[in-house]
This record gives C-alpha cells, structure tokens and sequence, in this order.
C-alpha cells in the first residue's frame, strides 16, 4: 500500500482551512478540541487508515473543504464541524462511533451514526434517482445535520473532480447529485448550492450544452443587467403609485434551468423568452390577495405589451401542490420578452415549500411530514438560530411509513406495520397468492414479519401455497387486501365449480340422477349454511364424495318410501356382514388358480383377501368382486340384484393387495413421521406412496399399501390409531 502523504499546496490549504474555521465557530469550540483532532488525523495516516479517493484527492484535505463549505454557506457550528472531519476515521475503521463519543460528545457521536448509516444503505446500490429513497435517507439521518453535511460534501466533491481521469465515477457522482442532493438543496432553501450543482452536473454530464449556454449568457451579462433595471424602474414607480406594498427581485435563470426549457420546448437559446424572471412579491392582506395580484397585473400588463398564450393563472385555479401564483411574458423594452412573477409573501412560501403545500391542501400526511420539518430547518438557517438546538429536529417522521429494498436494489414504500405479505402482494399478485414467507437481510422469516425502513426483502413461494381469509388480518396495505379478497373470491368460485363438477362425475359413474332440492337437503343435512361451504370442503377433500352419495341416497329411499323388498325366493338377509346371498347358489370361490370365469376386483373398493365379498356380473359376462361394504354396494342391489352372485375367498391367500387409507388428524410435528414409522415396521407389508396436505391446523392424506389379508389391515389401523393426533383413519 502507498504510503499516504500531503503535497505542499494541499498542506498549504490545509493550515489555511483550520485557521478560518478556528476563527469562524472559535466561540462554539471546546478547549482541546483541535488538539484531538489533530492528533486522531496523524495518528490514521501514520497507521496507514487514511488513502486517496477514487479520484485521487486527498480525503483529509476533503472533508476540510466540506466543513469550510458547512460553516460559511450552511452556517453549522462546532459539532457539525468535527463529524465532517472525524466520518472518514470512522469509515476506514480508526475509530467507532463509541470512541468519538468519548473524547468529542453526544451530539458528534450522534451525526456521525447518521452518516455511517447512510454511507450502509449506499452499500445497497439502491436507485438513487427515486423518490422514496430521498425519503428514506431522510428517514435514516435523524438529525438534519447529517443532511446538510451530505449537500455540503457533495457540492465539494462537485468542484473538485472537474479535471479528473475517472470518468465513469465522475458520471455516477453527478448524476447523483441532479437526482438526489439538488431537491434536498432545495428543499433545504439552499438555493445557490442547489443551483450550483445542478449547473455542475450539466457542466460534466453534458459539456457541450452547458458551456454553449454559459457562453451566450456572459456575452450577454452587462446588457442583460442594465435591461433588468431599467425594466424594474418604472413598475416600482407605478405600483408604488397605486398604494401597494411590495419588493421586486430581478434573476437570471441558471444555465441548468434554461438548458432543461430548451430541451422541453425544442428550441435553441435564442428562442428561450425568458432568460431572466423579474419577481413581484406583494405584502397584502389575505383577503385582498387576489385582487391586489390583479391590480399588479393590471398595471404591468398596461405598461408592456402581454403574449396572451403565455399567461398562467394560478391564481384562481392552483395547482395541485398548492402552488399560486401569475406568470405573465411580456414585450419589453428593445422588443424583449420578460416573465413576470406576481405572488404575495404568503403565496411566496407556499412556492417556496414545495410539497408541504400539496400536504397542507391535501392532507397527505407523509409528504407533508418530511416538507413540514424541512422547512423548520431551513427557517432555522434563515434566522441565524444556533444549531446547537438540532436535537429538537430529530426525525419523528415516518411513524407511518417504511421504506425497504428489494434484491435488485429498488426501494419500495409501505405502511408502518406492513409484513413480508405485503411485500409479496406489491411484486406481483401470484408471488402473493403462493408466498410461504420470505427473507430479510438474509435471514429467513415467517409471511407475518413486519418490515423495516432499509431492510432488503426477498419473498419464498410454493406452487401449492392458496390464499387465507385470515390474511387480510396479516397484511396492512389496501392494495393487498384488495388483492386477497379478489383471489380469495376467484379460489371459491374455483373450487366450488371443480367440486360441483366432481360430485356431478361420481353421481354419474354410480348411475344416480341429482335433484337440485334433494341436494339442498343433503347439504342442510350434513349441517352446511351455505353451499359454497360444502364444495368447498368437497374440494379440499375435507367431506368425502361417498358420504354424501350415500345421504343423498338415504334420503331419496326415505322419500319416496322404498323399502328394502328384493324378492324373498332370491335373496335373504342373514347379517350386516351378509348382504348378498343368492338361494341354492353355489358360491363362488376366488382363487388365482380360478379359470374358466374371468374376474377382477372392484376399483371402488379394493378389496383384499379376508373380506366379505359378493360377485357382479358385467354386461360383457365377466365378475367384479366387491366388498360388501362397498358404497356401490346398496344400489347394485337395489337395481341388479339378479346379477349379485356368491362370493368367498380360497382358504389362504397367496399374493398382495393395494389398498388405500384416508388418514385424518392434527397437523403436530412429528406426526407424518409416525405414521411412516409404524407401517415400515409391519412385515409383509409395502407403503407404495403417503401423500400429506395440510389446511388450518389440520392434515389430511392418502396412503397407498400392498397388504397381504384383511386382518393385517385390521392390526395396522389399530396401531395407526394410537399415534397422537390422529382422529380418523378411513379405508378408500
């Protein structure tokens, strides 16, 4: 590393900076203030902590310049003073915040956290040309000295780096000082520093234009002057005559200024009217505001020709940021336009404000809240008033709002109180619907997580992720509740109609006709209120389609009286476990050495050796086997009861079955591993496949098995039953 050194005229400098600022704010200094300093500054370049910049400059000699700038056109004082100096220590690691605490105070302390702060979220690489991250860094320096600091560091770096090598630093620089420090200057009522780095930032952005203006403009300057005053003189004299009060200001427009009215009205300098603005600010009462603007109008208006298409009145109609005022161009002397402001003081600071008007008419808070405070400072500044009193100004601001990054680094705005949701329903409405959670600052959370001002935010989603109605309690922004009450409303149409539709489909296969009102009554049965309820259950396979075949069945057996009186010469019941038994038949006995009779065994069912069965004959001849227990079972009867025969199994079975098992309980932790535990242990015995789904604290799912016999079965559901949590098991 290159051993850092001052050259004789940066020490020259130097010495001449320490002395004007020791003379400047020398009443505000503590005794061994300058000392300390010193000895910090030789001590961070004899460790080797203190480096030229980018540019080359000498980052001491810097921060000099800052301070000089802080002091003579800020009008900061002692603490202000010192963090300029001592940031860079603290950036390059020579010293914390807590050591400058103790040999400098609070108050520097305090200014310093806000500068490392910032200097942390430009670490982001955030879109500095946004309004919200103007916003944000407001937000982030509690005390507004950080913010002046920051002007006045940049409009010293703006000044130095005009000769510089390092063009693409430069470019980023200049841009960030149109976009990001000429508002807050601005808003500031730094209006020459603002202008200043607007007009250096053309200078290095766009050469060309900006010294082609500055040319025209000095070539111009005396005459322009002289044309400004003998313009002003016989107004003065007019609207003094007509008893107003009043003061006139006569400026050139900056060379940013006048490039941008170019640009927007397509012309060359020539053709700008008005390359000076002359300003009427009339002291009227509110009352008569209106009419004493007209009155000035008028006597403007009498003395030089008006151009009709250049008069804005925002007199009678503001605009929408509370701004008022009359602009007129008119035809002066040698046959030059001039724009004419005319506004009273109260119109004045409205203008002067900038968005704290557009709070004050609109009551948008926000806006309004960063503008209100600013404006406090700048009257601060204005008055002289010792800055010492800063702290009063800490930000209390944004207890509405946070403002956080995305990955890519572009800063969004939520209300206080927002969550990872919000964030998710902002991106995109599908990101929102299947969000599961998310990360901040890389640490991964739950979608309830409130976010923070500066935080990064990165949202995790699963396909089969569906919005909840107590998401609309999670989110705080309108724009996701409205959001989830649109999906939510789109999943109950989606799910009622897929529900509908495989209810109708079951109905179908088992040949059974639906009637609207027997359905209702199903539905009343089974004790829904509304019948988006019940699909909806059907189609998160919280209500099995079977149970409700069979209530419907029940019911329309019940109805229409039809009893049971299959004809007593083929049938007889003997037991629950033998409903099917065919008088003087043989039975049939299933066997894989069965031949002769081609059967199979039923997919409604499944059954398995070991259970009680009965035989249907098919149209094309052949068996299905059935359970007898089959919820087919009553309607094969009642309908085909002469195609039923006898059915039972070979004393032993010989091979294995698929079965299914619907397995419902609490969602606990654990308890799908369980559940896997017990059925790998069982000899003899195949899990083909567990499908698990979870809703509301609640799981639900299919597990398929090969089995050997019913009464392994039998055991098996009697150990599953004992697994804590498991409410239901259910064979399919």
């Amino acid at each position: 590393m290159e051993k850092f050194e001052f050259t004789k005229p940066e020490l020259e400098e130097t010495e001449g900076i320490l002395n004007h600022l020791r003379d400047t704010i020398n009443d505000t200094l503590k005794p061994d203030d300058e000392l300390q300093l010193r000895e910090q500054l030789m001590k961070a370049i004899e460790e080797g902590h203190i480096q030229r910049d980018v540019f080359g400059l000498n980052p001491v000699l810097q921060a000099l310049r800052t301070a000089q700038i802080a002091v003579d056109e800020i009008g900061l004082k002692r603490d202000g003073v010192l963090a300029t100096l001592l940031f860079p220590l603290v950036i390059n690691g020579h010293q914390t915040v807590d050591d400058i605490e103790n040999k400098f105070g609070t108050s520097v302390a305090h200014i310093i956290q806000g500068l490392v702060k910032i200097h942390n979220l430009y670490e982001k690489n955030p879109i500095i040309e946004s309004e919200n991250f103007r916003n944000l860094l407001i937000s982030f320096s509690e005390d507004m000295r950080v913010i002046l600091i920051m002007i006045a560091d940049r409009v010293n770096l703006m000044r130095q780096i005009r000769d510089t090598e390092a063009t693409e630093a430069k470019k980023e620089v200049s841009e960030e000082a149109s976009y990001l420090y000429a508002p807050l200057a601005h808003k500031l009522g730094l209006y020459q520093l603002k202008s200043e780095l607007e007009d250096l930032s053309l200078k290095y952005l766009e050469h060309d234009a900006y010294y082609m203006i500055k040319d025209a403009l000095n070539a111009t300057k005396t005459s322009r002057d002289a044309y400004i005053k003998s313009f002003i003189g016989p107004i003065e004299e007019h609207l003094t005559a007509a008893g107003l009060k009043f003061h006139m200001k006569g400026r050139t427009k900056s060379i940013h200024s006048i490039w941008q009215k170019m640009k927007k009205q397509k012309c060359n300098f020539e053709g700008i009217y008005d390359l000076f603005a002359i300003r009427i600010i009339l002291d009227a009462p509110v009352e008569k505001e209106k009419m004493q603007c007209w009155q000035a109008y008028s006597i403007v208006t009498d003395m030089y020709q008006p151009n009709p298409k250049r008069l804005r009145d925002w007199l009678s109609v503001p605009k929408s940021n509370g701004y008022e005022s009359l602009h007129i161009t008119v035809l002066g002397p040698e046959n030059k336009w001039v724009e004419v402001q005319i506004r009273t003081n109260r119109m004045d600071e409205i203008a002067e404000h900038g968005l704290a008007a557009h709070w004050r008419y609109k009551g948008i808070k926000s806006e309004g809240g960063i503008d209100e405070w600013l404006a406090n400072i700048r009257s601060a500044l204005e008055n002289n008033d010792d800055l010492q009193l800063m702290d009063q100004f800490k930000m209390d601001l944004y207890e509405d709002e946070v403002y956080v990054f995305t990955p890519k680094g572009d800063l969004l705005k939520f209300p206080k109180g927002a969550t990872i949701l919000d964030f998710a329903y902002h991106i995109h409405s599908n990101i929102g619907n299947t969000c599961v959670g998310g990360k901040i600052n890389g640490k991964a959370v739950s979608l309830r997580e409130q976010l923070h001002s500066g935080d990064t935010v990165e949202i995790l989603t699963q396909s089969n992720q569906k919005p909840k109605q107590d998401w609309l309690n999670i989110v705080k922004s309108s724009k996701a509740k409205a959001k989830i009450r649109l999906a939510l409303k789109e999943t109950r149409a989606k799910d009622g109609l897929y529900a509908k539709e495989l209810l109708e489909r079951r109905f179908k296969n088992k040949k059974i006709e639906i009637e609207e009102s027997l359905m209702s009554h199903v539905i009343k049965k089974l004790g829904y209120k509304e019948t988006s309820d019940f699909y909806k259950d059907i189609a998160e396979e919280r209500l099995d389609t079977n149970t409700v075949i069979e209530r419907y069945v029940e019911l329309r057996d019940h109805d229409s009286g039809v009893r049971q009186a299959e004809s007593a010469e083929n049938f007889e019941y003997e037991s629950p476990n033998e409903q099917f038994t065919r008088k003087n038949d043989d039975v049939l006995v299933i066997d894989r050495n069965l031949k002769g009779i081609d059967y199979k065994l039923a997919q409604c069912c499944h059954p398995i050796y070991g259970d009680d069965v009965f035989g249907f004959v098919t149209v094309s001849g052949g068996i299905t086997i059935h359970r007898r227990n089959c919820p087919n079972a009553p309607e094969l009867r009642k309908r085909f009861g002469y195609r039923i025969v006898r059915a039972k199994w070979d004393g032993k079975g010989s091979s294995q079955y698929a079965i299914t098992l619907r397995i419902i309980g609490n969602d606990d932790i654990g308890i799908v591993s369980n559940i896997s535990n017990i059925i790998s242990k069982e000899d003899k015995l195949t899990m083909r496949s567990i499908n698990i789904d979870s809703h509301d604290g609640l799981f639900s799912g299919n597990v398929v098995l090969m089995i050997d016999d019913n009464s392994k079965l039998d055991a098996l559901i009697k150990k599953l039953r004992t697994v804590k949590g498991v409410k239901q098991i259910i064979r399919i």
